[in-house]
């Protein structure tokens, strides 16, 4: 398992693409800051620690993920995981939110920023994923 440690305290002027940082365990100089596979938006993190509470299970991690399926090829998944992370798992923490990423859905998420939406019509976490070719109307499966 390969833990990373992140932040996203950056300041306010800063993207939020820019504000998780990562020391993973493995990398030949520990001190040496490298962008995050995925982050979260400060919404999101926001959102994560409402939801993850409002469940009585605020030290619940969230699992970040893709299954074969939906419209165009891949639907996105997103769920709470009471267990510890698989062994192969990447972890990441967003100011207390742990994310859980499987090596396989890594390959396609990263770059993703999760962000939350809130609008009259639609609310709910939302999936900036650059590696993206198209995706279809329901905006829950893409294609790379």
């Amino acid at each position: 398992m390969q833990r990373e440690g992140t932040s996203s305290t950056a300041p306010a002027a800063a993207s939020e693409k820019s504000a998780a940082v990562q020391t993973p365990s493995t990398a030949g100089d520990k001190n040496a800051p490298v962008k995050a596979a995925v982050s979260l938006s400060p919404k999101a993190i926001e959102a994560a620690k409402k939801q993850l509470a409002k469940r009585g299970t605020p030290d619940a991690a969230i699992r970040l993920g893709l299954k074969g399926g939906g419209c165009s090829g891949f639907s996105y998944v997103i769920e709470f995981s009471d267990d510890p992370p698989r062994e192969r798992d990447r972890v990441f923490d967003f100011d207390g939110v742990k994310v859980f990423v499987d090596p396989k859905s890594l390959i396609y998420l990263a770059g993703t920023v999760l962000d939350w939406e809130q609008t009259l019509m639609y609310q709910g976490f939302k999936f900036k994923n650059p590696n993206e070719a198209t995706n279809c109307g329901c905006g829950h499966s893409f294609s790379v």
